[in-house]
């Protein structure tokens, strides 16, 4: 028996970050220490044959050992895509027995758009859903302690979603968020980075998709 165990921490002490819920993939990677990573892919319908594949290389030099947590942007997005990267982060979390953080498209957006800014402000998020209709969101964003959510993501008509901008009480802005999200990985992680300095370790059946709408229509 090991006499002076290590802290499962100190010696998994990475985070890994996927975004799959647009064409555009996105992996990152941080000590939080001063080792970062971020790299794009614009695959397409190529994503499930290439992911894997890209995964592994963008990996190294750490190995799966290295990693404390997993970070997944859960959507709103593509059916397809978001449903891919959910399954590939549950799965590396229940086999090597650490966290996944679920964590939305749009916060990781907004979240990414408040490092622009020191001040605490709200960020309002729009995203083109299936059939005509919308995702929105509202975000109370301070760069120092992360996001508070003000109004949770959501599917709509364009006109619900404008009556919503025109009765908000504070000032806004207005965020259209457009189908190439790899980048805002980096959101995901950090937002994810948040909350497991805050103590929370979500178990990986916990981490759900959101997808707003249902692929088929009238569904």
């Amino acid at each position: 028996m090991n006499s002076n165990p290590q802290n499962r921490t100190s010696v998994k002490k990475y985070g890994l970050a996927l975004h799959t819920a647009t064409p555009e993939l996105g992996l990152a990677i941080s000590n939080f220490d001063g080792d970062f990573r971020c790299q794009t892919w614009n695959l397409g319908r190529s994503l499930a044959t290439d992911l894997h594949q890209h995964l592994v290389e963008f990996i190294a030099p750490q190995t799966w050992a290295n990693l404390a947590f997993i970070a997944v942007a859960k959507g709103p997005g593509g059916f397809t895509g978001t449903r891919m990267g959910m399954v590939t982060a549950r799965t590396l979390a229940q086999q090597l027995d650490i966290p996944v953080f679920a964590i939305s498209t749009l916060a990781a957006v907004a979240y990414n758009s408040s490092k622009k800014s020191m001040s605490t402000h709200d960020i309002a998020l729009q995203m083109p859903a299936q059939r005509g209709q919308l995702f929105g969101a509202v975000y109370s964003v301070n760069s120092n302690s992360g996001l508070t959510e003000l109004f949770p993501d959501s599917v709509m008509t364009a006109e619900s979603w404008q009556e919503k901008l025109e009765s908000w009480e504070n000032s806004y802005q207005l965020i259209e968020v457009g189908s190439e999200l790899g980048s805002s990985v980096s959101g995901v992680l950090d937002l994810a980075y948040l909350e497991w300095k805050k103590g929370s370790r979500p178990n990986w059946c916990d981490a759900l998709p959101y997808y707003g709408q249902h692929p088929v229509q009238g569904k």
